[in-house]
């Protein structure tokens, strides 16, 4: 695998921020700009990048194409479109987003997330956006999420099958999966069963953990990596099958602290040999 962080790190330019990430060992990275920011500074962080020998794993579009109001929906979209086409043009793995969400926060839990009609619309979006960019490289990916489609493995195949695009895969976050206790205590089991039906789609992974509190009633919470019972080896072990140069990003962290000190406890706890 080759490890890497979402948080940019406090940086004042392109060659700090990259020599800083492959000081740490990080061998993938998230891009840190969008399609808002200049060329000239994007191309300065894309060939900082590249002199530093760093994949670009991820550019995140995070908004909500489903969105119940029309003006707010088609801003999505065109974000969603502007940062896949960002993503193609700079060589980046995938352009990751949610679904969406028919709540009123772009990310929220919602029942009408759950009906045909979503599903429908879920289908119809990521395909324009895929047809209306027609990337060259770049893929655009779902990232699993509690709730809302797609809800497991088996849903995530029918929903390749239903959008029917190449260049659309998987953006592989078990921890998100992570719903139910049978999921939780046989999380090991859980992977196995998402990499057999998913792995050939997979093309970059969150890397996180998660614990189950013993109280009523039940309540998952994501914590960092190690402060949870989830098997990060295993989780490892699976994406190294599909490729050995599997993007795995550590994610939800709150300063550059923490996220230095996950960095170490993965490549303590995982050793040299797994990651690249």
């Amino acid at each position: 695998m080759k490890l890497g962080l979402s948080g940019a790190l406090e940086h004042n330019n392109a060659q700090e921020w990259a020599k800083k990430h492959y000081d740490l060992g990080c061998r993938a990275i998230n891009f840190p700009l969008d399609y808002t920011d200049k060329d000239e500074i994007i191309q300065d962080y894309v060939a900082q990048a590249k002199e530093y020998g760093l994949v670009i794993a991820e550019v995140g579009a995070w908004c909500n194409p489903l969105d119940k109001d029309d003006a707010k929906r088609a801003e999505a979209m065109h974000r969603c479109k502007e940062q896949l086409r960002l993503a193609d043009r700079i060589g980046a793995i995938c352009c990751v987003n949610i679904s969406g969400s028919k709540g009123d926060k772009w990310d929220a839990a919602h029942k009408d997330n759950f009906t045909c009609e979503t599903w429908a619309e879920m289908v119809a979006s990521i395909q324009e956006i895929i047809d209306d960019v027609n990337p060259q490289q770049a893929c655009y990916s779902i990232e699993p999420m509690p709730w809302m489609y797609p809800m497991g493995p088996d849903e995530y195949l029918q929903l390749i099958k239903d959008v029917n695009r190449d260049k659309f895969k998987v953006h592989m976050d078990i921890f998100n999966w992570i719903t139910t206790p049978s999921r939780y205590f046989a999380n090991e089991e859980f992977m196995e069963e998402c990499f057999a039906k998913l792995g050939s789609y997979i093309v970059s992974c969150h890397l996180k953990d998660v614990h189950m509190a013993e109280e009523m009633t039940i309540k998952f919470e994501e914590v960092a990596c190690g402060d949870g019972e989830i098997s990060l080896e295993k989780y490892v072990e699976l994406a190294n099958q599909v490729t050995i140069d599997m993007p795995m990003i550590i994610e939800h962290l709150h300063s550059d602290e923490e996220y230095l000190e996950s960095l170490k406890y993965i490549k303590k706890r995982i050793g040299d040999k797994a990651i690249g």
